[in-house]
């Protein structure tokens, strides 16, 4: 697939997914947005658990034709003897492997690296899992909740008085997937450094724990406990330690996010909100001195933001300088000219359980290469919509064998 005449920067490269959810899936979509060929491996029957999470209407959720677009599913049954054997032989024409299940289970259907190393000594190994797969927790299973938990970030998320929240996605396993999907292309450009020579497989096995990857977000949680012995704690919609930065209610009932915590822009923006008197105070200078009267400011700005409508208090702000923004619902987002403008919403047919394909937004791929996002290829596949052209194509297999292994598989089902 090309964009405007040019290559794909990752066209050529082909990734074997074995995984469910979000995390693994996450980082096969990464690689596939730029231009892999990303076959997922997907069970009979049922396939992928994430097929059926928020689905309002239809078959097959949007969750799930978002995290899988731009992907190939083929039916496999990786318990099955052949189906390991069809994956192994997949593997041999493969650049990558990605996998997210309990540390182990590869391995129990003969489908560890050893294995896999033998089927193709060049390949790369992606593992996602829980807690990684060495140390005292390795077999342990985990989901992203238990891992936000672990990683720091649920201590920090939520209101002072009330116990921790959670922020609405899942966020342990997208970080995660974007962890790996680096992974693996710091291992392909090292095994292209190294040109196209393969030493042990072990150098090429990325290996990504949920709460690893939660952790390194958390900035200087660590290094600001070992050397103040300091807890950071929940303050709700501050951050902190840095001061004015909140998020503030307007008269229309909306809301809006005020970054107003840099030394020369507190004094424009108490200049703008009617508040010269904090512009000039020597105590309010630093960013200590603000932290120290958070409580004091925000009432300030929260009375001058619920007498204005959000537009209003937006275009003062900015007419000042001061970082400011609405807080988006999804309509929000859908009518906004700067998302618009890049490509950041891509409207594709779907089918949505109405009878016909309804034109569903999907967001755009992220980072943009040139001015705006690379096309969406294509929604999450059906299930299975590719075993056939994968099995043929890439295997080789004939129509009789593959009608053979289809039927095998859908009695499996």
């Amino acid at each position: 697939m090309h964009n405007g005449g040019t290559r794909l920067p990752l066209e050529g490269v082909r990734v074997l997914e074995l995984g469910n959810y979000i995390a693994g899936p996450t980082a096969g979509r990464l690689l596939a947005d730029f231009g892999a060929e990303v076959i997922k491996v997907e069970r009979p029957g049922r396939g992928d658990e994430l097929r059926n999470w928020r689905l309002y209407a239809g078959d097959v959720s949007m969750l799930f034709r978002t995290i899988n677009r731009n992907k190939k599913s083929v039916v496999i049954d990786l318990k099955s003897e052949r189906g390991r054997e069809l994956v192994l032989e997949l593997v041999g024409h493969c650049d990558v492997v990605i996998e997210n299940f309990r540390p182990g289970t590869l391995e129990s259907w003969g489908l560890g690296p050893d294995e896999l190393e033998a089927a193709n000594p060049a390949v790369v190994l992606a593992r996602i899992s829980a807690f990684g797969q060495t140390g005292p927790l390795a077999e342990r299973p985990g989901f992203a909740a238990v891992a936000e938990a672990m990683g720091g970030l649920r201590q920090l998320v939520g209101e002072a008085d009330r116990p921790p929240s959670r922020v609405g996605v899942s966020i342990g396993d997208s970080i995660a997937g974007l962890y790996t999907a680096f992974g693996v292309l710091v291992s392909l450009l090292q095994r292209e450094k190294d040109g196209g020579q393969a030493g042990p497989l072990s150098g090429r096995v990325v290996d990504v724990a949920l709460h690893e990857a939660v952790f390194s977000m958390m900035e200087s949680l660590v290094p600001d406990y070992t050397a103040y012995g300091v807890e950071r704690q929940r303050v709700g919609g501050r951050m902190e330690g840095i001061a004015p930065s909140n998020a503030y209610p307007c008269a229309d009932g909306s809301s809006v996010v005020i970054a107003g915590n840099g030394d020369s822009i507190f004094q424009r923006y108490m200049v703008a909100i009617g508040r010269p008197d904090l512009a000039e105070d020597p105590a309010l200078r630093t960013n200590a001195g603000r932290w120290e009267r958070r409580d004091e400011l925000d009432g300030a700005i929260g009375a001058w933001t619920r007498c204005l409508p959000r537009a209003e208090v937006l275009r003062v702000l900015d007419e000042a300088g001061v970082p400011a923004g609405p807080i988006y619902t999804a309509a929000d987002i859908c009518a906004d000219e700067q998302y618009r403008s890049r490509r950041m919403i891509q409207h594709l047919p779907v089918d949505v359980g109405a009878g016909t394909p309804a034109e569903v937004g999907f967001p755009g791929i992220v980072p943009v290469l040139g001015e705006t996002s690379l096309p969406v290829r294509q929604v999450g596949p059906d299930l299975g919509e590719h075993t056939r052209e994968v099995l043929g194509d890439v295997l080789g297999h004939g129509e009789q064998d593959i009608d053979k292994l289809i039927g095998e598989m859908e009695q499996r089902a």
